[in-house]
């Protein structure tokens, strides 16, 4: 079971996944009349949500200069939690079979002619199937800022995102896996009522369910080129305590020679021999 490395980077994938939906926000800043004085895109960051609290608290007033401030707004975002999902869970033996990217040039025999005449089949079983739960913080001094941030993230939720994304790049190009990301709550926070020299700093955060699949190994096995069953009748043997064989088949695909993927149907040629004259 264990002992066979083999690392996917699916936790890697969904965290840099997550960070990227959020990555091109952009604030606008406008005078009285209306026109945009500036504009600004939001930073954002993977850090637990206490430690820009403690950075925003190493500066808590105005009239002191002791540490440069955070400039806000700013987002970060944290994984909270793992929970397995029940709702996915697939039988075990499932599995999916092909000969994959990397194997026919891995560990094969090549003919004279460059075709392959001993091709790998990979195979993986039924992924397992978990919710990450992301916490996204929004931290802005004046609502104007929040509420533009905010406002650019919930209509793409309603209230679910599905991002479609290739778990196997070099293995698999051709394999695709959906990644359903849906928000589950909204909670706001404001310190607008601390002393007037103090910093002022309002924080969105926003809760969002991504449901990822976790692959185990990928296997590699010789592709079956011939199959033969023995038939044996049960207990006909000249001492009646053994089984006799009826026949032998034989299965070959046609041509023999054929090379392509595990799964296809180029025809096959069956053989069978009995054991005994019927006559």
């Amino acid at each position: 079971m264990f002992g066979t490395y083999f690392y996917h980077e699916k936790i890697r994938k969904s965290v840099a996944l997550f960070g990227r939906m959020f990555n091109d926000i952009y604030v606008l800043r406008k005078n009285a009349s209306g026109g945009v004085l500036n504009q600004l895109k939001v930073p954002l960051a993977y850090a637990p949500r206490m430690k820009y609290l403690e950075r925003l608290r190493q500066n808590p007033d105005l009239y002191t200069d002791e540490k440069v401030a955070i400039k806000l707004p700013r987002m970060s975002f944290e994984i909270t939690s793992f929970v397995y999902d029940t709702t996915r869970q697939l039988a075990k033996v499932n599995n999916f079979k092909g000969l994959g990217q990397k194997a026919p040039y891995a560990g094969n025999d090549f003919t004279p002619s460059g075709g392959v005449t001993n091709p790998k089949t990979q195979k993986f079983y039924a992924p397992v199937p978990y919710i990450i739960t992301f916490d996204l913080n929004i931290y802005a001094k004046n609502q104007d800022d929040a509420l533009q941030i905010v406002e650019q993230i919930l209509p793409t939720f309603n209230p679910q995102y599905t991002v479609t994304i290739k778990p196997f790049p070099d293995d698999y190009p051709t394999f695709k896996e959906d990644i359903p990301i849906t928000i589950q709550s909204l909670a706001f926070s404001d310190d607008f009522e601390a002393e007037y020299g103090q910093r002022r700093t309002i924080i969105y955060t926003l809760s969002f369910e991504m449901k990822v699949s976790f692959h185990g190994p990928i296997a590699n096995a010789t592709v079956i080129r011939k199959a033969v069953p023995h038939v044996y009748l049960m207990d006909t043997g000249a001492a009646g305590d053994s089984d006799k064989l009826l026949e032998t088949i034989t299965v070959t695909p046609d041509p023999d020679t054929v090379i392509g993927m595990p799964d296809s149907d180029f025809g096959f040629s069956t053989v069978i021999d009995l054991a005994f004259d019927s006559a």
